[in-house]
């Protein structure tokens, strides 16, 4: 009995182990399928991925991962700070694996679609949180990050030389006219604030709750500001770290250029992670500092390293916090209502703007 006792589990055990290998062979397949219908040839991708890791020293790579985990894992419990303050039965393994599932997402899908996904996400894992709630939290988290690329644009405008003799010559040689422009501006901003103010005010009461931590400006400066300062400052040695294995002099001046090319990249670009577009911007960012070949090199083997190690790590993520089975769920249902959300979205603008039209055409008659 004993002996037979033995046996039947290892047996059905057995069993079931290579039922999950032939599902997890399976499902490979249909991923390769419907790569290949989407037109993304995986294989060749796989391949430029493999040729960029061997040709990077083990010592840089290993670097670049650690600093990009470093920076999403940053990033993520800034997110769970805000979040934690809003709705205390926030648990940050599950707001970290969300935020790596929205960086794999972006990395793969137009439109920055993964940030849409992980709030969706946000509002099914955490009890009593809101859309809208979720969304005031997400302003809260950009306030460091418009606050950096604020910077960065600032700096690379003042460090070119003669900026202000060439952006302000018009400030001597017309007063009047600046002022105004000045005026004019004013007046814009004045109703503009005026119409939509209201709209304003209503979507602050449904989202305030997300922005309970500014309430709190010690709590938000050492729980979210310097968390995502932290995170701004390993993305910055990820690139340094890329720069100096293709041989490309890292200076700060270069860095700010390559993040103001990446960030103007990532609110022009519709293609999956700004591919092609990034280059492009690298490309130019380097001119001057590297041969255009060089530039591309190190622009395609950073995203294309990049994007693997986010799409490995948000996997190994969502399988810890949720289960290969619940985590799958839960992305895909996610995607599902993102995509959704987003449609919903641009009817109700597609519908705003035909009313409008409407409307000056009925005054002009």
């Amino acid at each position: 009995m004993t002996a037979a006792t033995a046996t039947g589990p290892t047996a059905v055990a057995k069993r079931v182990r290579w039922k999950r290998l032939l599902i997890f062979g399976l499902l490979i397949v249909v991923i390769g399928a419907l790569a290949d219908l989407l037109g993304w040839d995986i294989s060749g991708w796989l391949g430029d991925v493999w040729d960029t890791i061997t040709s990077i020293s083990a010592a840089a790579l290993v670097a670049a991962t650690v600093l990009k985990t470093l920076q999403t894992s940053a990033t993520a419990y800034a997110w769970y700070a805000i979040l934690k303050y809003a709705y205390p039965t926030t648990r940050f393994r599950l707001i970290l694996a969300s935020y790596a599932t929205s960086v794999a997402l972006n990395s793969i899908l137009p439109a920055n679609i993964g940030t849409l996904v992980m709030l969706l996400m946000f509002t099914t894992i955490i009890a009593g949180a809101t859309f809208s709630g979720v969304l005031g939290a997400y302003v809260v988290e950009k306030i460091f990050f418009t606050l950096s690329g604020a910077f960065t644009y600032l700096y690379l405008f003042l460090s070119v030389g003669g900026s202000f003799d060439i952006k302000f010559g018009f400030v001597d040689d017309h007063p009047g006219a600046l002022v105004l422009l000045l005026a004019g501006a004013a007046w814009l901003i004045y109703l503009l604030i005026r119409a939509f103010w209201p709209r304003v005010v209503k979507w602050w009461d449904e989202a305030k709750a997300g922005g309970q931590i500014l309430t709190r400006p010690g709590r938000y400066f050492t729980r979210v500001f310097v968390p995502s300062f932290v995170a701004w400052v390993a993305s910055l040695g990820v690139m340094a770290v890329f720069l100096h294995a293709y041989d490309i002099p890292v200076t700060f001046h270069t860095l700010m250029r390559i993040c103001g090319g990446n960030s103007i990249a990532n609110v022009t670009s519709v293609t999956p992670g700004g591919a092609g577009v990034n280059q492009a911007f690298n490309v130019a960012s380097l001119s001057g500092v590297t041969s255009s070949a060089n530039a591309t090199a190190y622009s395609v083997a950073q995203q294309l390293f990049t994007t693997a190690l986010n799409i490995v790590f948000a996997i190994i993520l969502v399988t810890w916090a949720f289960g290969w089975r619940g985590g799958r769920e839960l992305v895909q249902q996610s995607y599902v209502d993102a995509k959704d959300k987003a449609a919903e979205q641009k009817a109700a603008h597609d519908a705003r703007k035909e009313a409008k039209k409407s409307r000056r055409a009925a005054g002009t008659t």
